[in-house]
């Protein structure tokens, strides 16, 4: 199945949220410049907890912010979030291509989201130095992605040059000895 030939449906952003939730979102929007957005978009978290709106606000603030745990976290919840929509397994790691080519057509955005969010995840830990489960996923996702639709293949490449450039600095010869 092409990740990239589908007709978008169920799409994440499309599905309405309170209106408190939504107000809670566009102030937040209004306040990042000043720094006060974190207390609007937790506040929308406690009202709608399982909003991938809310979510992804709280993901992008997080992230812009250089708080990368803190996104980590959110991306983590999201994928569970999504997991249970598309009934792929609980962890990661036992993914299959079939998972994907066997599932319905409809179901291709919301995989599509997890993939990304996945990707997603594996960016945060790479940037926080968890190299080995950053690998790990994009391995997955490259495994999963043969036309690297989702764009982890120069993520790994990335990743790998990384590992080498850490372990080089641990091999460096010793000028006195």
């Amino acid at each position: 199945m092409d990740l990239l030939q589908f007709d978008a449906k169920d799409l994440y952003y499309e599905k309405a949220d309170s209106q408190e939730v939504e107000d809670l979102i566009q102030y937040a929007s209004e306040l990042y410049a000043s720094g006060e957005a974190e207390l609007p978009l937790l506040q929308a978290y406690l009202r709608a907890p399982e909003s991938l709106n809310v979510l992804v606000s709280l993901n992008r603030f997080y992230y812009y912010q250089h708080r990368l745990p803190e996104a980590l976290l959110i991306s983590e919840r999201a994928l569970s979030l999504i997991r249970p929509g598309i009934d792929f397994p609980e962890d990661w790691r036992q993914l299959e291509r079939t998972h994907i080519s066997e599932a319905p057509k409809d179901a291709l955005t919301r995989i599509r989201l997890y993939l990304f969010t996945l990707k997603s995840i594996g960016f945060l830990n790479m940037r926080l130095e968890n190299l080995e489960l950053s690998k790990a996923i994009f391995e997955k996702l490259v495994s999963l992605d043969d036309k690297d639709r989702i764009g982890a293949q120069g993520l790994l490449e990335l990743v790998v040059r990384r590992q080498e450039a850490a372990e080089g600095i641990f091999r460096m010869p010793q000028a006195f000895g």
